[in-house]
């Protein structure tokens, strides 16, 4: 795994980990009152094995409203010289990544959502948009992810992880981290 690291201008303190070298980059924000860990093994295969850049970034270490939050994701980027990259989350942390792509379509290249939180928080236009949803999700359920997805049928894609519950990211990891892969790595 790699190295933790901290972004604390005016004292944010936001954890980000940066792994990974490959044209396709990603950015994962885990659920809210979880560290980067939690998406630790899913980012790892997808940096040795997909070949991917992957960059977890967390929460900081106190309340933050969630614009702050999506400030906390596009200053990370900016710190690690990012540009541009599929942005995504588990739970919260999804909801976090649809607020950073529908205020940020130009360093968005597609939306990843582990889980959809209901929020009224409209789609960014043209991007496109994957769901990965675990069938037995009761934090996140699969109504959230197929009310979303009707909003823009022709660019979104739920995927499922069978018989996994909210913390499918941890407990089927590489489940996860192929179906991102195949989906990102079509090309």
């Amino acid at each position: 795994m790699s190295e933790s690291s901290i972004f604390d201008p005016n004292g944010r303190a936001v954890p980000y980990v940066d792994e990974g070298e490959g044209p396709v980059a990603l950015v994962l924000v885990p659920e809210t009152r979880t560290d980067n860990e939690v998406l630790g093994i899913v980012a790892h295969y997808l940096a040795e094995e997909a070949g991917f850049r992957v960059l977890r970034i967390g929460h900081r270490p106190v309340d933050a409203a969630l614009a702050d939050r999506a400030d906390d994701v596009i200053a990370v980027m900016d710190h690690v010289g990012l540009a541009d990259a599929w942005i995504g989350g588990h739970g919260f942390g999804g909801t976090i990544a649809r607020t950073v792509v529908a205020e940020h379509p130009d360093r968005s290249n597609g939306l990843l959502l582990l889980g959809v939180e209901e929020a009224e928080i409209a789609l960014a236009p043209v991007l496109p948009v994957l769901i990965v949803q675990a069938t037995g999700d009761e934090v996140t359920p699969t109504e959230n992810a197929e009310r979303l997805h009707a909003t823009a049928p022709e660019r979104s894609s739920i995927k499922t992880v069978e018989g996994a519950d909210h913390l499918f990211p941890v407990t089927h990891p590489v489940e996860t981290a192929v179906i991102i892969e195949e989906y990102l790595d079509w090309d």
